[in-house]
């Protein structure tokens, strides 16, 4: 009888640990702002309370670096608050189970070309051991920090961003002539032919696929009506 008494009693408690160590998951891998300066990203969050209780979670710290030009606010469905200023207002109740699609981070990238990270950690308001953290990275550029936007008479054109680059790479230009045939050529270092691309006059940014190309140094030239106009350089890293 006893034997039996100890065998629940260890049941019992393993049943108990097992549903304390299920806590709240994040289910973004860290979130990333890439872009270039004075631009805003918003970014989603997905939270899952695997657990069979509710649980309410107060935002602890802010924790990293970020610059006294960016901006950062957690938004819970439209209400939004300053981390650095209203971190006593920031509360998370979630039920039993429950997955939260409705948090967002958004972000003011700054005035300055610059990298860097931030966590926000979260704590249950009864249990300092029950915690979770939201991790996010940043890489700000400078498109025209490396001389300027060109203006020609058939376009305006900045630079590449960012720059290295290791997935998407982006160019912002404007066409002033429409019927001018506009592209970009992208060489290897080594001037072997890599992206010839045709800029549409109806838009304003081209989007670079990079992240299958071998990292090292290339070349991208801007052609206005088959003569070259500009010649800039483009890392792509891993």
């Amino acid at each position: 009888m006893n034997n039996c008494l100890k065998f629940l009693c260890l049941i019992f408690c393993l049943l108990q640990l097992n549903a304390e160590a299920k806590q709240v998951r994040v289910l973004n891998q860290a979130v990333e702002f890439t872009g270039k300066i004075n631009t805003i990203q918003r970014k989603s969050l997905i939270l899952h309370n695997e657990s069979n209780q509710q649980k309410e979670y107060i935002l602890k710290f802010l924790r990293g670096n970020i610059g006294s030009s960016q901006n950062i606010k957690l938004c819970i469905g439209e209400q939004c608050y300053d981390p650095r200023k209203d971190m006593n207002k920031i509360k998370l109740v979630m039920k039993p189970g429950e997955v939260i699609t409705d948090l967002y981070i958004e972000f003011g990238l700054g005035i300055t070309e610059t990298r860097g990270t931030f966590d926000l950690h979260f704590s249950h308001i009864e249990n300092n051991k029950d915690t979770f953290i939201i991790e996010a990275v940043y890489d700000v550029s400078n498109p025209n920090a490396d001389g300027g936007e060109i203006n020609h008479k058939d376009i305006s054109i900045g630079s590449i961003y960012p720059n290295p680059s290791n997935r998407i790479a982006h160019l912002d230009y404007k066409i002033k002539n429409k019927n001018a045939n506009v592209k970009v050529v992208l060489n290897s270092f080594i001037g072997n032919p890599v992206y010839d691309l045709t800029l549409d006059p109806d838009q304003e940014t081209i989007s670079i696929n990079v992240s299958e190309l071998n990292p090292g140094i290339y070349f991208y030239t801007v052609i206005v009506d088959n003569k070259n106009i500009v010649t800039k350089k483009l890392v792509v890293k891993r």
